[in-house]
């Protein structure tokens, strides 16, 4: 097989082999060819593990931000310029671009009442959340079509289901546990609306442009250090937490990335996955929280045993073999 430099061509197809039942996808890969690939919030949080997974993948790394980057990949080429901005968008994806690690975004509700004076005091517009979480995911997206860029994937959030920052009085509808990719959404602040509105937009550029677009449901991503510090306070639960303690760590969430990325030419075209830690983010089993706080929720109950998180990552296992690495337990004392 000769590559062209338009994408990343697997060696095996799936027409020359079928993996047996349930085993993923992704396994039965032997090599993939390396992708020019462009990461968009390439200073923010999350940015240097996307980064640092991909290069170490033997991709061609270029990054897209609105500040400068750390000094560890001042070697790489950058674009300095704004997601909300359309020309900065298409000045990013040019140059040969094969697919886009979309990163960047505004990462709460900042018109949500109970955070609107916060926001006002750090000099946030009351519309930062809709403008960065729509416009700058549909501008990247128009630019990439333009360039003939087939792969998109994006870091999304498990906040697209609606069961956090609830704004009423009215709970969160829950109709099963442990929670997959089918429960249906039921959002209420402009997060998680912009969320949930930009798989249902990804899915939409599939089904016009042919493209293969994937968004990652993540939750409470969490590097190094801050799985150490969760380790140190972890406190007994004491009442029920709409957010359900589910987290994820940052390396989890950037080989999430890469897994799809690579893949995206055998799997289907377009698809939403949670991306959370096997586990919660505290000590008790997990029933026993729900006995203990939600008893009303134990007849929703189809599997958890243990510290079973509350969120199902299954889907995305089983679809490019992702597997959930890092661990805040370790560092229990």
């Amino acid at each position: 097989m000769v590559y062209n430099g338009c994408y990343a061509i697997f060696r095996l197809s799936l027409k020359e082999i079928t993996p047996p039942f349930n085993e993923p996808i992704r396994s039965i890969f032997k090599e993939v060819i390396p992708m020019k690939v462009l990461v968009t919030g390439a200073s923010g949080r999350l940015g240097p593990f996307v980064i640092r997974e991909l290069m170490n993948a033997g991709h061609e790394v270029v990054l897209f931000s609105h500040r400068p980057v750390a000094e560890e990949f001042s070697h790489l080429a950058i674009i300095l310029g704004d997601i909300n901005n359309f020309e900065d968008c298409q000045k990013a994806m040019s140059g040969g671009i094969e697919a886009v690690h979309h990163l960047a975004a505004q990462t709460w509700p900042v018109d949500h009442p109970q955070m609107r004076a916060d926001a006002e005091k750090r000099g946030i517009p009351f519309d930062a959340t809709i403008r960065s979480n729509t416009l700058g995911v549909y501008y990247p997206l128009m630019a990439a079509v333009e360039k003939k860029i087939k792969i998109f994937v994006m870091t999304g959030s498990n906040c697209a289901l609606g069961h956090g920052y609830r704004i009423s009085e009215r709970p969160f509808p829950l109709q099963y546990l442990p929670v997959d990719e089918s429960h249906p959404s039921d959002v209420e602040d402009s997060y998680s609306y912009t969320k949930h509105a930009a798989e249902e937009m990804l899915a939409a550029f599939s089904r016009a442009y042919g493209m293969h677009t994937y968004s990652i449901r993540s939750a409470g991503i969490c590097d190094e250090q801050r799985r150490k510090t969760m380790a140190q306070n972890v406190k007994p639960v004491n009442e029920w937490s709409d957010w359900m303690y589910c987290w994820v760590g940052s390396e989890d969430v950037a080989s999430a990335h890469r897994l799809l990325m690579e893949a995206a030419h055998e799997i289907e075209p377009s698809g939403v996955y949670f991306c959370n830690g096997d586990d919660t983010d505290v000590l008790e089993p997990s029933l026993e929280i729900l006995q203990k706080f939600k008893p009303e929720y134990l007849p929703l109950v189809r599997d958890l045993t243990g510290n079973a998180s509350f969120l199902s990552n299954k889907r995305l296992q089983q679809v490019v073999g992702w597997q959930h690495k890092t661990s805040w337990r370790k560092y229990l004392k």
